[in-house]
Formats: C-alpha cells, structure tokens, sequence
C-alpha cells in the first residue's frame, strides 16, 4: 500500500525503524524482487547501493573482482578498463590490487564494493546506508559523491538511519511504519515526528569508581 512518484532529479530520503519496509521497497525499485500485486515503474537505468560486494569472488584478486563487479552492474570491459585506476584509487586499495579478497577486511570489501558502483553512470542511484562504510576519511569521500551526484542532477533514493545526513541531503523524506508511508514532507518536519515517536529502547548509565 505505498504510492510514490519521484520526480527527475530529486533527493529522497527513506526512514523507519528496522523492518518498516525501506530496503525491500529500494529492491524492488531495483527489480531485485517483484511486487506481488501492483506495479513498479522506473524510466532509466538504476544504479543499486544495496548489498555491496554481493557477487565478489574471495579466491580472485582485488583487480579481478573490479572488472567482475564491474560486468554484474552492466559495465563493459572497456569501460572498466578507463575506470579502474580511479576506482582503486578512490577505495584507497592501491596497495592490495593482488591479494586475494577474502585476505581483505570486511571494511575495505565494501569500501571496494561503493567504489565501483559509484562509477556507474546511472541517472537514477538506490542507497542503503552505504554512508557508513569505511574509516572517517572514507565517509567524507562518500559524502562528496553524493553531494556532487546532487548538484549533476541525478535522481536519488536515500535509505538511512542518519538522520542528520537525511537532513543534510534530502529535498524530501517518506516515513515508512509497518510498509506504508506514515508520514511524507519537508525533512525538518518529518524527522520531527519521527524522533517524537522513536523512543529510546535501551539507556545505560555508569559509574564510574574512584
């Protein structure tokens, strides 16, 4: 029971608590699942930031597992060919280019992951809290990304528990509640109501002993 229309060239950001809907609303936009009943209509190609780094190869190399990646997001050889240095640059991978993936940390796999995909050239991008992969230098260099993707233009679906980069970015915000949109409007005002509804479900205090 959600209907959305998102405009050419808009920021929208996606908030909830887990489980309200906004991941399995962006894969179908994505047409990773199929809606049982109703339609999903998308004018140009997607770019999806879903679950980075799904079809990487652990037993290939860094630089093999670029050009897979690559081809699975509808690339082709060539293009990953005039791509490759910046992509292994921007996930600051230039040292492990021939180790083994699965010799990699989780963190730098995503980071690998978010740097090729944010070489696509889609109009349209899917993010699902990529923001928050990385060390600290790595986020800001997200951050630029999707500053810049916002000033090209491109249309973008923004899932995020961060809320205040959904306020930062966002030209408009839906609340997701149980998969329908509760609330929909200025960021300011739905991220007001969000956070008068979401109570803290665990406080701690501690002492500390002297």
């Amino acid at each position: 029971n959600i209907n959305l229309k998102v405009n050419q060239g808009e920021f929208l950001g996606i908030i909830g608590k887990n489980g309200s809907g906004k991941s399995t609303l962006l894969k179908l936009v994505a047409k990773v699942l199929e809606p049982t009943s109703g339609t999903v209509s998308v004018s140009e190609s997607v770019a999806p930031f879903l679950e980075l780094g799904v079809g990487f190869q652990g037993d290939l190399t860094v630089k093999d597992n670029v050009f897979l990646y690559s081809a699975l997001l509808g690339m082709s050889r060539k293009e990953v060919a005039d791509k490759y240095d910046w992509v292994i640059d921007f996930s600051g991978l230039e040292r492990f280019v021939d180790a083994k993936l699965k010799n990699l940390s989780s963190g730098m796999q995503v980071r690998l992951g978010f740097s090729i995909t944010v070489s696509v050239k889609s109009p349209i991008l899917l993010v699902d809290e990529v923001l928050a992969v990385g060390d600290m230098d790595f986020q800001q260099k997200c951050y630029d990304s999707f500053k810049s993707f916002k000033k090209n233009g491109r249309t973008i679906l923004f899932v995020s528990h961060d809320l205040n980069a959904v306020e930062q970015f966002c030209d408009r915000v839906i609340l997701l509640e149980d998969g329908r949109i509760k609330d929909q409007g200025y960021p300011r005002d739905v991220l007001a109501d969000y956070k008068a509804t979401s109570a803290p479900v665990l406080q701690t205090r501690i002492a500390r002993k002297y």
